[in-house]
């Protein structure tokens, strides 16, 4: 079993780098899916056990959009998109141009813009990723669950089983212009042991 210390500065950084070159092309892919100007925050980095997640993420009781999608190539793993569950019908309506408001519940043609998004932005993550470790990183087809934090990622840490103990996770805001719009979202990447430890060696962490 992987074992992580406190993480240096500059490894932090390292991992801060990649989110934040991901999360530029996915502000830039959202910008063209919205018609809107989109900016960014830096994102947050974490690195934590499993079983602590919901916590790290947010509330444990809050409801959630979760976007599952597994991570295939030369590294194998999950990745989740969370967005709460409100963000995900403000996200929605401006996919689907829309009314603020408009969107109450997550219908076929809402849930497939979801899907179609963690697509896009899933895949910006990976490819920022797959550019600083040098391996191919391709995201599978996504399914959509929309429940509580914990028992979104309590489900997913019961189908990994109880050796894959470690998972990152990638705070971004996107902030939408014109309006006062943003967009608060978690992309958690639970590699397998083996992809894990080449994450982590690559930042100089084992």
């Amino acid at each position: 079993m992987t074992k992580v210390r406190e993480l240096l500065e500059t490894e932090l950084d390292a991992l801060k780098e990649v989110a934040n070159i991901g999360a530029g092309h996915a502000a830039t892919a959202l910008s063209q899916l919205t018609d809107r100007r989109i900016m960014i925050d830096v994102p947050q980095v974490q690195v934590c056990a499993i079983e602590d997640a919901p916590s790290a993420v947010r509330d444990t009781d809050a409801v959630v959009a979760a976007i599952l999608m597994h991570v295939l190539g030369d590294l194998t793993g999950r990745s989740l998109l969370l967005f709460s569950r409100e963000g995900a019908l403000v996200l929605v309506d401006m996919l689907l141009k829309k009314e603020p408001g408009t969107t109450k519940i997550f219908s076929e043609l809402e849930q497939s813009a979801l899907k179609e998004t963690a697509n896009i932005l899933t895949g910006a993550y990976l490819n920022a990723l797959s550019d600083f470790l040098g391996v191919m990183l391709l995201p599978s087809v996504p399914s959509l669950a929309v429940d509580l934090c914990a028992a979104v990622l309590s489900t997913t840490y019961l189908n990994f089983g109880q050796d894959r103990d470690r998972v990152i996770i990638l705070d971004t805001r996107f902030r939408f212009e014109p309006g006062d719009h943003s967009l608060s979202g978690h992309f958690v990447l639970l590699p397998d042991p083996s992809s894990l430890e080449v994450i982590l060696k690559a930042i100089r962490l084992v």
